[in-house]
C-alpha cells in the first residue's frame, strides 16, 4: 500500500469529531492492508512506530526535510524498512548515517507525506484516533465482537498482532489470544476519590492497600527465565537483577505478578522518588538496591487468574510471596479504611488503594474496581513549554507551561493538550540544571522569553485543586501547583484528562 492512502485516511479522520465515522473510515482502510503492512501502518497512526525509539526528534526532523516530491511513491514497507534501520543504527558515525537515511526517505515524501511523518515519529498525529478508536476499527473491519478484539489488545499488548488476527484468523484464534508468560499485559488502572471512605463506599468491601511511591513492574516467570516489564511493557529485566533473583526463589514453576517497586532507606522508609526513577532507569544495576512490593498475580502455575476474583488472587499471593505483599486490610468499615489511609502516610507512602475484593483484573482499564486516594492531587500533566528564568535562575529554563490531554476534542483537536497552568514551584537545581539541557533537544519554536517544546515530557504534578479561568481554554486553573518529579516511565498518552481536572471543580 501507498503512504499517501494513509495519509490520506488520517486527513479524513482528523476533520472529523463523530466517532462512528473515525471507525468506519479506518476500518476502510484496514480491510485493504496486507497482513504485513498492519502493525507498521498502526504504530504510525499512533504517532508510535513499531520499532520503539529510532533517535529521531524534532532537530533531525527539521534538518533531513527537504524539497517535497513531485508525486506519492513511497510505500508503508518502504517506510517499515527505513525506520528498521534508523531503530538499528549504532557506533561511530551512525548520527551522520541516520540523518541521511532520514534525509533519503523524506525526499521521497511528498509534501503531505513529510509532514505526516514529522507529525507520526514525533507522536503528535493529532487525528483524534487514539487506540480506543482504533481497536474499535479492528473489530469493525473483521466484523468481529468489539469485546473480544478489546480482551484481545489488553492481553497481547500488541494492537498490530491483535489486527492480523481478528482479520486474518479465525474467532477461535481471536479468542485465543490470551495471556502469555513472557509477554507483558497491559496494567489495570485506579480512579480516583478523595477519601478512603468515599472510595470505599463506592466498591464496598474492599482491599485497603497501601499506594507506594514507586515505579509500576510487571514480573513473568517461566521456569528459571524472568522478564521485568514497565507500565509502558518496556523489557528492563537488564535493570533490575535483584527482583529476579527475588521471584526465581519464589515456590513457582510459572508466574505474572503486578506490583511495584521504590528504594528504601536505612530505616526501610521509602526514599526520595527521584532516587527510585534514578536507579529504576538506569540501564546497568547500581548499589542502591530496589524492593519489590506485589499486590496482584495474574497467572500461576498454568492457571490465569485475571478473571477470578481479588480475594483469590490475594490468597495465591500471599502463598507464593507473603514477604513481598503490599501491606494492606480487607475491611467494609470505612473508620478501618482511613486509618489503613492515615498508617500509609504516616509511613511515607502516597496513601491507599481501594480495590473491590470480589473485582476481576481488567487489563489496560481504568475502572472503578481501583480507586486510589491521596491526601494531596497529584495528576501526570504533559510539559508544552517553559520560560527563561531570572534572578537567581537566570541562563536557566524555568516556569514550566502544563498541559492536560483533551481525549474527546471538547476544546481543540481531539488527543491535543490543553494548558491549565504555569509553575516553577519543586523544582530544585538538579533539576533546573536538567531542564535547561534537556528542553532545547526537543524544541519547536521560541517567543518572546519561552521555549515551546514537542509535548511529549511527562511530569507529576501536585495541585491545592483547580479554580475557574476565563486565562486558559479549558476553563480552569491549577492552584499552588508544584512538580513532584518528572516521569520518564509514563508516556505524554498517560496524562491525565481536562475532563478529570475540571472533575475537580465545585
Amino acid at each position: 500500500m501507498l503512504l499517501a492512502e494513509l495519509v490520506d485516511t488520517a486527513d479524513a479522520v482528523a476533520v472529523t469529531r463523530s466517532r462512528r465515522a473515525k471507525v468506519d473510515t479506518l476500518a476502510a482502510l484496514l480491510r485493504r492492508l496486507e497482513p504485513d503492512d498492519l502493525a507498521p501502518v498502526l504504530g504510525l497512526l499512533l504517532g508510535s512506530p513499531r520499532q520503539g525509539r529510532i533517535g529521531v526528534g524534532w532537530r533531525s526532523l527539521a534538518a533531513a526535510t527537504g524539497e517535497p516530491a513531485a508525486e506519492p511513491t513511497l510505500t508503508i514497507a518502504d517506510v517499515d524498512t527505513t525506520l528498521d534501520g534508523l531503530a538499528t543504527m549504532s557506533g561511530p558515525g551512525s548520527a551522520a548515517r541516520r540523518s541521511a537515511a532520514l534525509a533519503a526517505l523524506l525526499a521521497n515524501a511528498t509534501n503531505g507525506e513529510q509532514e505526516f511523518l514529522r507529525r507520526s515519529l514525533l507522536g503528535d498525529v493529532r487525528t483524534g484516533a487514539l487506540e480506543g478508536v482504533v481497536t474499535d476499527a479492528i473489530a469493525a473491519a473483521a466484523e468481529r465482537p468489539i469485546a473480544a478484539v478489546r480482551r484481545a489488545a489488553m492481553l497481547s499488548g500488541d494492537l498490530g498482532e491483535t489486527a492480523r488476527i481478528a482479520l486474518h484468523g479465525t474467532a477461535a484464534d481471536l479468542a485465543a489470544t490470551g495471556l502469555v508468560v513472557g509477554r507483558a499485559v497491559l496494567p489495570m488502572l485506579a480512579s480516583t476519590a478523595s477519601t478512603a471512605a468515599d472510595a470505599l463506599a463506592a466498591v464496598g468491601e474492599a482491599s485497603v492497600e497501601y499506594k507506594l511511591d514507586g515505579a509500576r513492574i510487571q514480573v513473568h516467570r517461566s521456569g528459571h527465565d524472568v522478564r521485568i516489564f514497565t507500565r509502558n511493557l518496556a523489557d528492563i529485566t537488564h535493570r533490575l537483577p535483584e527482583i529476579a533473583d527475588i521471584v526465581r526463589a519464589m515456590p513457582v514453576r510459572d508466574v505474572v505478578l503486578d506490583g511495584e517497586t521504590l528504594a528504601l532507606d536505612e530505616n526501610e522508609a521509602p526514599r526520595p522518588f527521584q532516587e527510585t526513577m534514578a536507579r529504576f532507569g538506569a540501564e546497568a544495576a547500581r548499589d542502591l538496591v530496589l524492593h519489590p512490593w506485589f499486590f496482584d498475580v495474574l497467572h500461576l502455575d498454568g492457571r490465569d487468574l485475571i478473571d477470578e476474583p481479588l480475594r483469590t488472587r490475594m490468597a495465591e499471593l500471599a502463598r507464593i510471596a507473603p514477604a513481598h505483599r503490599i501491606r494492606g486490610e480487607v475491611t467494609a468499615d470505612p473508620e478501618i479504611a482511613e486509618r489503613v489511609s492515615r498508617e500509609a502516610l504516616a509511613a511515607g507512602h502516597e496513601g491507599v488503594v481501594v480495590k473491590a475484593i470480589d473485582s476481576t483484573y481488567a487489563a489496560g482499564r481504568r475502572g472503578s474496581s481501583w480507586i486510589k486516594v491521596k491526601p494531596v492531587h497529584t495528576f501526570d500533566l504533559v510539559v508544552l513549554a517553559v520560560e527563561q528564568g531570572s534572578g537567581r535562575r537566570a541562563g536557566m529554563l524555568s516556569n514550566i507551561h502544563l498541559g492536560a490531554l483533551d481525549p474527546l476534542g471538547e476544546f481543540g483537536e481531539p488527543g491535543a493538550f490543553v494548558m491549565v497552568g504555569k509553575t516553577f514551584k519543586g523544582l530544585t537545581d538538579a533539576t533546573l540544571r536538567w531542564q535547561t539541557e534537556r528542553f532545547p533537544t526537543i524544541e519547536t519554536h521560541r517567543t518572546a522569553g519561552t521555549v515551546w517544546v514537542e509535548p511529549v515530557t511527562v511530569v507529576e504534578t501536585a495541585i491545592d485543586g483547580v479554580q475557574r479561568s476565563p486565562r486558559y481554554p479549558g476553563g480552569i486553573a491549577l492552584r499552588f501547583a508544584r512538580v513532584k518529579a518528572y516521569r520518564d516511565d509514563k508516556r505524554p498518552a498517560d496524562a491525565d484528562t481536562i475532563q478529570t481536572l475540571r472533575g475537580l471543580l465545585r
